[in-house]
């Protein structure tokens, strides 16, 4: 068998079967897998913002807020849905990851570049994000999300991230995955000094 070449599940052509739909979120079956995904189509956009100072050192925007499912804070890379509201279905990821970015952190980028679609955790959830790279950035509100979010932004050396992971995680708050492509200089497209 070569590399690409690939046996589908035995439930893979089994039908889908909606067993709860909320708001946001469905809980499906097909065959033996229990899984979630997005009511109504809704996708996800996920922001790599990197700022730059004069002297050249560069920044991650990061963000972090409580999320309830953890019951914890969790540092994360600003995010959003897209197509979220009723007649924006079709909103294109580049246009929602602007606006999400500007609403969460306060930053308006001048260039946003689409990375690929990605999946966060493809055993229990159907949803995927499309990731993007947004730099060019300025600084034109406070941020920190909308009435009903309370978001904290981070503005962090890529020179120090390991170590502001490490001492988040060392305070018992919950790291998202994504940040973990942070840590490798392909996603972030700039060389780590």
């Amino acid at each position: 068998m070569d590399d690409f070449e690939m046996i589908r599940d035995e439930d893979a052509d089994e039908p889908e079967e909606l067993m709860w739909q909320g708001r946001f979120i469905n809980a499906k079956r097909r065959g033996r897998w229990e899984y979630v995904g997005r009511a109504r189509g809704i996708r996800a956009a996920a922001i790599i913002a990197i700022d730059e100072d004069d002297d050249g050192t560069r920044h991650v925007i990061l963000v972090s807020q409580y999320r309830v499912p953890l019951g914890q804070f969790c540092l994360e890379i600003p995010a959003g849905l897209v197509g979220d509201d009723e007649g924006s279905e079709d909103e294109p990821a580049i246009d929602a990851a602007a606006r999400e970015l500007e609403e969460e952190t306060g930053f308006h980028a001048d260039n946003i570049e689409v990375l690929g679609e990605f999946f966060s955790s493809p055993g229990m959830v159907s949803e995927s994000f499309t990731l993007l790279r947004a730099s060019g950035l300025t600084k034109v509100s406070a941020g920190g999300g909308t009435e009903s979010e309370n978001i904290t932004i981070h503005r962090v050396a890529l020179a120090d991230l390991g170590e502001f992971v490490a001492e988040w995680r060392g305070a018992g708050h919950g790291v998202d995955v994504r940040v973990a492509m942070l840590l490798t200089p392909e996603f972030l497209g700039v060389e780590i000094e």
